[in-house]
């Protein structure tokens, strides 16, 4: 669903919170993956891939793609898919789906045809997932709050008003430093802001000086000119407040990785879904390839490691020290990085 600006209000008020990084920077991670951003980016992005039967497969071979990507840098993502969605994004999403010409995910009793199909696939390629009890990256943030992962992957903000305290955007990115990692406990201490506070200033879109200064929407519209700024009697923002803080809790299973299974990613993209055989193998000879090269590696630093003391510097992998891209004042216009 997104939170309108707050992005913007965290680079320019926050901009310690962000950090710029390489996908590299996360191997040995587990990651918790919002499926539905991952899906609706492929299905707008690529939105005539489809197969002889006229059936858009470009969500699937987004998720094939991605995760095989995820995998050769020794990421163990974990794919959470939404569940029934709270009355607040219910429309928003139904609304999403339409456009993109894709059954929405949420349903109350039943899983859509195309979410059995990304379901299989991903276990195909040997890669848990889970279905959340309300909103996916609710469940996401309370995976990291849990310790379960590491960080979330999305291209919403929500996470962090959800409470997820190590967000990831454009964790596909190929080039350098394209990463983008956002702390919310950086931002609540920047901001000087507790995290119920942060929530209202979620709920204000990035009323950050009324916030910082009444603390609780309550007393901002107590003190706000009613004459300049009137007040919907229908604004239900109380509602707003426990969808974040009240999001559903569930017991995570175990979460197992696996090696893919090859032939059966062939039979049922290739033959059940038509995609061209080609591009599946090529693909995958290129992670068993990747993944042969990893194990080398590993190998030799393990050899190499048994014929010398250990070192305090050998337990952690060296990495290049970066400095984060100037970014000009909002004055003058000029971004740093696009959205």
């Amino acid at each position: 669903m997104g939170i309108n600006k707050l992005s913007d209000l965290i680079r320019s008020e926050a901009r310690s919170a962000i950090s710029y990084k390489e996908i590299s920077d996360y191997t040995g991670k587990t990651i918790a993956v919002d499926t539905s951003i991952v899906l609706n980016q492929f299905r707008t992005a690529v939105p005539r891939l489809r197969n002889r039967d006229g059936v858009n497969v470009s969500p699937l071979t987004g998720l094939f793609f991605r995760t095989l990507h995820f995998l050769e840098h020794d990421i163990r993502p974990v794919f959470v898919f939404d569940g029934c969605p709270p009355e607040q994004k219910a429309s928003v999403l139904a609304r999403r789906a339409k456009v993109t010409g894709w059954s929405s995910s949420y349903t109350s009793t039943s899983v859509s045809c195309q979410i059995q199909d990304c379901q299989r696939l991903l276990r195909l390629l040997g890669v848990p997932y889970v279905r959340a009890p309300g909103d996916g990256e609710a469940f996401c943030a309370q995976l990291v709050k849990d310790g379960r992962a590491d960080a979330v992957a999305s291209e919403d903000m929500d996470t962090l008003a959800f409470g997820g305290t190590l967000l990831l955007r454009q964790l596909n990115a190929k080039r350098v430093s394209e990463v983008m990692e956002y702390s919310l406990p950086k931002v609540l201490d920047t901001l000087k802001l507790t995290y119920k506070e942060f929530v209202d200033l979620c709920i204000l879109l990035g009323s950050l000086v009324l916030i910082q200064k009444h603390r609780t929407i309550e007393e901002v519209v107590l003190h706000i000119n009613r004459e300049t700024h009137p007040v919907p009697l229908s604004w239900r923002y109380s509602d707003a407040r426990r969808l974040f803080s009240d999001a559903p809790q569930a017991t995570l299973p175990e979460l197992i990785w696996k090696e893919p299974d090859e032939k059966g990613l062939v039979n049922f993209l290739c033959h059940e879904k038509y995609v061209k055989e080609d591009r599946i193998r090529g693909r995958m000879e290129k992670f068993r390839q990747t993944q042969k090269e990893r194990r080398k590696e590993r190998e030799e630093i393990s050899t190499a490691g048994k014929g010398k003391q250990t070192l305090m510097e050998d337990f952690f992998r060296a990495t290049r020290k970066r400095e984060a891209p100037v970014v000009e004042e909002p004055s003058s216009r000029k971004k740093a990085r696009p959205h």
